[in-house]
């Protein structure tokens, strides 16, 4: 382990040359995160169904989908076919490149 992130930091830690630093400037990656999450979207509810999600639930989600995943909106899953549902589109989500804080099931 140790071996493989000595070999892995000087990658890291090249400085960004002018080429790639306009790159990652210009390209919007909340928008291409929140394509790919709205396109896991409606196979995860062609899979799971949705027998058991409740009308805020879905509405709260669609918000967020709707304001190009900026929203802070938050989508309490509160059943258990939500929490599933929850779940499984927090780790497809980041199987497809994000991180798990930007999905937005969360309950305060």
């Amino acid at each position: 382990m140790r071996l493989a992130l000595a070999l892995l930091l000087p990658g890291l830690l090249l400085p960004v040359g002018p080429a790639a630093a306009q790159a990652f400037a210009t390209r919007d990656w909340n928008a291409e995160k929140c394509a790919r999450y709205t396109a896991l979207w409606p196979q995860a509810l062609a899979m799971f169904g949705r027998e058991g999600l409740g009308a805020e639930f879905l509405d709260r989600h669609a918000a967020f989908l709707a304001s190009g995943c900026r929203a802070r909106v938050e989508v309490c899953p509160r059943s258990v076919q939500e929490l599933a549902l929850a779940d499984a589109m927090t780790i497809a989500a980041m199987n497809a490149g994000t991180a798990s804080s930007f999905v937005p099931f969360r309950c305060s």
